[in-house]
């Protein structure tokens, strides 16, 4: 039983650490409550830059709406350094296009098809299954030898 009063005693002064942290105040070790002390925590204004407060104490923080800046010199130089000439014989565009132009495809449906290449040998092995039982075991060399012909790959 003093084993549950000392558990207790561990679980307030817990308590008091954690309020003494949310409050961000170094916890008080002599005094078990220090909330009588504590002064209130300043929050930041808000800054209101595409909401228009409807409260008149609140328009003071509505900033106001940007201006865009002018880029006409930019655009100037930007269109003068693209009048000059750019040898295309230089650039050689096979190197410019992937090799592989589906590999990313390739990539992204690979999963799928794996999927679906389990359950097309599972339907394929039912069916055969299947006719087997139906009495076609006579037929057996047939469909064994229609299952195992590799399709020619191109």
């Amino acid at each position: 039983m003093e084993n549950v009063g000392s558990l207790e005693e561990q679980a307030l002064k817990r308590k008091e650490r954690l309020k003494n942290l949310k409050r961000k105040h170094p916890s008080d070790e002599n005094s078990s409550t220090n909330t009588s002390n504590a002064e209130a925590v300043v929050l930041p204004k808000p800054k209101f830059r595409s909401y228009r407060p409807q409260d008149e104490t609140l328009q003071e923080a509505k900033l106001d709406d940007a201006q865009p800046a002018v880029v006409d010199n930019e655009v100037k130089d930007l269109l003068e350094a693209g009048k000059e000439k750019v040898v295309l014989q230089d650039l050689d565009i096979s190197s410019l296009a992937p090799r592989k132009p589906d590999w990313d495809l390739k990539r992204d449906v690979a999963k799928k098809l794996e999927k679906l290449e389990r359950r097309t040998q599972k339907a394929i092995a039912e069916l055969i299954w299947e006719r087997l039982k139906d009495g076609a075991e006579d037929n057996l060399g047939a469909l064994v030898t229609m299952t195992n012909k590799v399709p020619d790959e191109e």
